[in-house]
């Protein structure tokens, strides 16, 4: 286990290790990690066990971050959870022990950990923050592992090949746990995944994404195979409305897939043309799509272009409301836009991480050619991107779920968001 995780256990020591109370599906991987677990989540709450989730970063509320079949965690409930792993640490300073150094995410993923022991849940699905040999999420013992994809992400710290990054990603193999994944098994990623299976006599289950497969098509056929997977192990099914015997992928219905829509993915709205037009003497059509997706890395903001592509209405260019944090890779995430959109309104939060000035990113879209404009808050990004848009287009907000925070409430005060077109 690594030393950076020295801190994290000496507070679980301190309170009983309440991880051990409860089962446990560990996910990990750059993209689509956040799905996976809310449709597991919400697949063996259809199967009628007790199960919460804790996931990063929220959206709108810190609450979205631990979840119980899907519903978040009240307000109070999540602020006892935080005391009380703060009076542990607090505990570890006075006594000099390793878990005063604990950071803050340390802290949550220790406040979820034991809001679920109180709560007495039979399976816990824990994402990790990043990476995941070192992240704080490593505390538990996963009987399934879950690594949904490798791609270039917080290189500073991952590493700057897939192959470092899938070997960080894969260090949340346990021995005795089934690794279930969505890698290629003859590419880079899946040779480190071989090994470090094969090092810890683990079974993989490879789960490749088919031909023209939708990003949501991937992520329900990890999330079934995951089901499967315990369903092998001996999870049974508790609800006597159900066929009794083992819980398996055929729970990820269409039912389950509706009750674990994350908030920022593929999500759209339909916002009203009289709310943006201001006086435009036509009106081409009654509604303006309005899609949010907090894609970071160019290869699942491809993804996400491709599947919008086939939607008939979404078929022609975009106004795009662009926000970025500093780590990842601007210039090639302005490639990807490049052939969709029709201008991007750069922005950005002052919540999260650090993240790029506007300004910084018109001059990148410049150099590649790519018409763009300022906005100093995502808010004034959506009405300039409104104004472009109005009359034949539609809008993408994207680049950072930070960004996609701060529109959402400004789009649900106008419209009712309409996930079932998605």
């Amino acid at each position: 286990m690594p030393v950076v995780l020295d801190p994290l256990r000496d507070l679980l020591d301190r309170v009983g290790n309440p991880q051990l109370a409860f089962r446990t599906v560990h996910v990990a991987g750059t993209k689509g990690k956040g799905s996976v677990a809310a449709l597991i989540e919400a697949g063996l709450h259809r199967a009628g066990l007790k199960v919460g989730r804790f996931s990063s970063p929220h959206v709108e509320r810190v609450t979205e971050r631990v979840t119980f079949g899907g519903h978040e965690i009240d307000e109070r409930s999540l602020a006892a959870a935080l005391e009380r792993a703060w009076s542990v640490r607090e505990e570890a300073f006075r006594q000099g022990g390793p878990g005063y150094a604990v950071t803050r995410f340390d802290l949550e993923t220790l406040a979820a950990i034991l809001a679920f022991a109180e709560a007495g849940v039979d399976w816990a699905i824990l994402e990790c923050g990043m990476g995941g040999r070192s992240d704080s999420t490593n505390v538990v013992d996963g009987e399934v592992a879950v690594l949904t994809n490798v791609g270039l992400e917080h290189t500073a710290i991952l590493g700057t090949t897939h192959t470092a990054i899938a070997y960080q990603k894969v260090g949340i193999l346990k021995r005795g746990a089934t690794l279930v994944t969505a890698v290629e098994p003859d590419g880079e990623a899946g040779a480190v995944v071989r090994a470090a299976a094969e090092e810890l006599g683990c079974p993989i289950v490879f789960r490749p994404p088919r031909p023209g497969e939708a990003i949501a098509e991937i992520n329900t056929g990890l999330a079934q195979a995951v089901l499967d997977e315990l369903g092998r192990r001996g999870v049974s099914i508790c609800r006597p409305d159900l066929p009794p015997g083992p819980v398996a992928g055929w729970l990820v219905d269409a039912e389950t897939r509706r009750a674990a829509r994350l908030p920022g993915r593929m999500e759209r709205f339909d916002l009203p043309l009289a709310t943006v037009a201001n006086g435009l003497d036509y009106a081409p059509r009654a509604f303006l799509p309005v899609i949010l997706d907090g894609a970071h890395v160019p290869f699942n903001l491809e993804a996400v272009l491709a599947d919008l592509g086939n939607m008939a209405d979404l078929a022609g260019p975009c106004a795009v409301v662009f926000g970025l944090g500093r780590d990842k890779q601007a210039r090639e995430m302005l490639n990807v836009l490049k052939p969709h959109a029709s201008i991007v309104i750069c922005t950005r939060t002052t919540s999260g991480p650090p993240s790029y000035e506007p300004s910084e990113l018109r001059n990148l879209a410049d150099s590649l050619g790519l018409a763009a404009v300022v906005a100093a808050h995502p808010g004034d990004a959506v009405a300039k991107a409104s104004a472009f848009a109005a009359a034949q287009d539609w809008i993408l907000v994207t680049g950072s779920l930070h960004v996609v925070g701060a529109v959402r409430p400004i789009l649900h005060r106008l419209v009712t968001p309409r996930p079932d077109q998605l």
